[in-house]
């Protein structure tokens, strides 16, 4: 169970945790728990078919996509040795995770719930804009939970 893989994986939850509340969702405690109950239900419907148990991995690739993809333009390396820009640290990620023998599965279930949740969060209202679709915002937290979460109300204004 604790492996170096494991320390790995609680590192970069932490990190990356940190660094989505204190820049994205900085001031919308509501966006971030709808952002933790998508990832959660989103693993927790996919699990079962892929036999599944643990899904902590899961949800730092997640948080990792979607910080690297709002983050493109910071410069990263891995070890010092090879030099790459946020939106790859998740493939980064994934591979060094292969290679200390780790299957790659629950990391691409992390993956493909992040893309998801960016496309839902960020592509698809602008799409739904231009195309003057009722429904815009699908991932929007609900007034209750926002005023519950004493967030300010912005509207759509990010």
């Amino acid at each position: 169970m604790f492996s170096v893989d494991f320390l790995f994986h609680m590192y970069f939850l932490v990190r990356y945790c940190r660094l989505l509340e204190e820049g994205e969702f900085h001031g919308k405690i509501s966006h971030f728990l709808m952002f933790i109950a998508f990832g959660i239900a989103c693993m927790t419907a996919v699990a079962p078919f892929v036999e599944v148990h643990f899904l902590g991995s899961s949800l730092v690739f997640m948080m990792i996509y979607v910080w690297g993809r709002r983050n493109e333009d910071i410069r990263m390396s891995f070890l010092g040795l090879f030099p790459f820009t946020a939106p790859y640290l998740p493939w980064v990620m994934l591979g060094f995770s292969v290679l200390l023998g780790n299957p790659a599965m629950i990391d691409i279930i992390g993956i493909c719930v992040g893309h998801l949740y960016f496309f839902l969060r960020f592509v698809y209202p602008v799409i739904a804009d231009v195309r003057s679709w009722r429904w815009k915002r699908p991932l929007d937290p609900p007034r209750l939970l926002t005023w519950l979460c004493g967030d300010i109300i912005h509207e759509h204004l990010d």
